[in-house]
């Protein structure tokens, strides 16, 4: 089946319901917030929440937003081209973003929501360092258990610790942070 439509980045309604939709508010104090869905209402443009549905995965203060979105758009644009899609903006309000992409940002998400600002560039090498088949196998270890928006337990701190304690060397980010989680998953 031919791709009709891409919205955000990546997120065809024809091919699937199921996406993640990050809230972007305008007032820079309010925090930016990321829904996994099951739906999307094609006569509402505005997309309503549905909390009996809808599930809060992460929210992240604008500060930690502003430093990583660059960085996600240019990586999530990147991959979307080599596959031939047009690429996506951040904008204030609701963007929707493929499932498996957002599973990805939701992991890095995890890792930076209550660490230090200047930590967040360590979880950006640490996140990069990763094949997407890994991050998509490591949201969904830690998403079975402490996916909530408020869980920090468990698979959840594992991911805080390993993405912000684990510093890494440019040249070394993939074997690095993979053979730690084999190492301490292991041992």
């Amino acid at each position: 089946m031919a791709i009709k439509r891409l919205l955000g980045f990546g997120f065809s309604p024809e091919q699937s319901s199921h996406h993640f939709l990050v809230i972007i508010p305008k007032n820079k104090t309010e925090k930016v917030i990321v829904y996994e869905r099951f739906f999307w209402d094609e006569t509402d443009p505005d997309q309503k929440l549905k909390m009996d549905e809808d599930i809060p995965k992460v929210e992240l203060s604008r500060e930690k937003w502003d430093k990583i979105q660059d960085f996600i758009k240019n990586e999530f644009n990147m991959r979307l081209k080599l596959n031939g899609l047009n690429s996506g903006i951040w904008k204030i309000g609701q963007n929707p973003v493929e499932r498996l992409l957002g599973k990805e940002l939701v992991l890095l998400l995890w890792s930076i929501e209550d660490c230090d600002t200047g930590q967040v560039e360590c979880a950006l090498n640490n996140w990069q360092g990763l094949s997407p088949e890994e991050r998509w196998w490591l949201f969904t270890m830690t998403n079975a258990s402490t996916g909530g928006i408020y869980d920090d337990k468990g698979w959840r701190k594992a991911i805080k610790y390993a993405f912000i304690e684990n510093p890494i060397a440019e040249k070394n980010k993939q074997e690095s942070l993979f053979g730690f989680f084999k190492r301490n998953v292991t041992d």
